[in-house]
């Protein structure tokens, strides 16, 4: 895919999955929601989870994570974003706030974090201080789009 088309693919897709490298030296999965805020490229991929969880253990002792946004149900329809990342764990309580009013925003359908109901600001406000952000700093990215292989593989 072009630039353009992952930065609009990643626009309309709802969940990233996050491999990050387990203790054992095995990948640990999980998905998240995500808002894309200004960057290189297409732009730079955010999450917010809880700092206690799994994923920010591993990324606290080793920064890489690979992260995958993919569609389509078919052979022939299969797109994707695949982007190796290094992980800047953010802990700031205003700035984790902020990623936080963004993806509520991103998936409660306002698209504006000023737009939010009050009692969706005050619940991540009120998350804020026992999570994270999560930075993912692009250091490779491959796409894919069987839709323009017009059914030769």
């Amino acid at each position: 895919m072009s630039e353009p088309e992952v930065a609009g693919f990643l626009a309309e897709q709802r969940t990233v999955v996050c491999a990050t490298l387990g203790r054992d030296g095995w990948p640990h999965l999980m998905p998240l929601w995500y808002v894309v805020r200004e960057g290189p490229g297409a732009g730079e991929l955010w999450a917010w989870t809880y700092a206690a969880s799994q994923k920010v253990r591993n990324l606290r002792r080793d920064p890489r994570a690979t992260l995958q946004v993919e569609a389509g149900e078919e052979y022939h329809l299969l797109r994707g974003v695949m982007i190796k990342t290094r992980v800047n764990v953010v802990s700031d309580v205003d700035s984790v706030a902020s990623v936080g009013l963004e993806i509520f925003a991103r998936y409660a359908g306002g698209g504006q974090a000023a737009q939010l109901a009050a009692e969706v600001r005050e619940m991540v406000l009120r998350q804020a201080p026992k999570r994270v952000a999560l930075q993912f700093v692009e250091c490779e990215q491959t796409s894919w789009d069987h839709r323009k292989l017009g059914g030769v593989y």
